[in-house]
């Protein structure tokens, strides 16, 4: 499958689901009232069963810039995947079902494209636990992660976050597909967003309150030592195999 080519399509927000209709309403809210009406979000619904495709199509049904579509049902990456080859506009924002954007988000996200000419803009979120996002557990994820662009420290520590990303569009054609082995679909688009564009720029700024809770996909703690090493050898396999066959 090929990326779609932009229109006139500024923003596409790609958002991933999967039996997140806990929190998704109030996902859904804030992002929307950031984006305008040429723009769009793209939410894949990789077979919920919890009524999460029921509340997607109300909110459908009643605002036109949302489009739902059918997930591959084969794991996060993939799904992530498919919502970006379906991505019309020319900056794409990333999006978990849990999430809450902070004012202002799309705004100096758009800013530091316009200012920083970088592929990919990551910023700083708040982390949250549960369910009051008043809880804040830690003001800045960029200080627990030692945030920074570069392609050996983000092999060696990943420090980007698909939460907090947005991508330019033209980035699609290095980026997809996503290797199925890889452990994480935003350590990929980040670092070859540092090797073909030059650099990704971070944000210093907590534009996301990053919900922490017993069901999130991604983890906080650190793996053993095997896994870890396991994971950037499969890495560094997919990502040369990407480069020979791009070059």
């Amino acid at each position: 499958m090929e990326a779609v080519v932009t229109g006139d399509i500024r923003i596409s927000v790609a958002l991933v689901s999967y039996n997140g209709v806990k929190y998704l309403r109030q996902q859904l809210d804030s992002i929307l009232c950031q984006l305008g009406e040429q723009d769009e979000l793209i939410v894949s619904d990789d077979g919920s069963t919890d009524g999460t495709v029921s509340l997607l199509e109300e909110y459908q049904s009643r605002d036109s810039r949302i489009r739902l579509l059918t997930g591959p049902r084969q794991g996060i990456k993939k799904n992530v995947e498919h919502a970006l080859y379906h991505a019309r506009g020319l900056y794409i924002f990333l999006a978990d079902q849990d999430d809450i954007w902070l004012e202002g988000k799309v705004e100096r996200v758009l800013w530091a494209f316009r200012h920083q000419g970088a592929a990919v803009i990551v910023h700083d979120a708040k982390v949250f636990a549960g369910e009051d996002s008043s809880d804040i557990c830690m003001d800045s994820f960029y200080a627990f992660r030692s945030s920074g662009g570069g392609v050996i420290k983000n092999i060696i520590k990943n420090s980007y976050i698909g939460c907090c990303m947005a991508v330019r569009h033209d980035l699609l054609e290095q980026v997809l597909p996503i290797p199925a082995q890889i452990e994480m679909h935003d350590q990929w688009i980040g670092v070859l967003a540092d090797i073909y564009a030059g650099k990704s720029y971070f944000l210093p700024e907590p534009l996301l309150l990053y919900r922490r809770h017993g069901g999130n996909n991604s983890s906080m703690e650190h793996y053993g030592l095997w896994r870890m090493l396991r994971n950037r050898i499969v890495f560094v396999s997919c990502l040369c195999r990407r480069l020979m066959r791009k070059s």
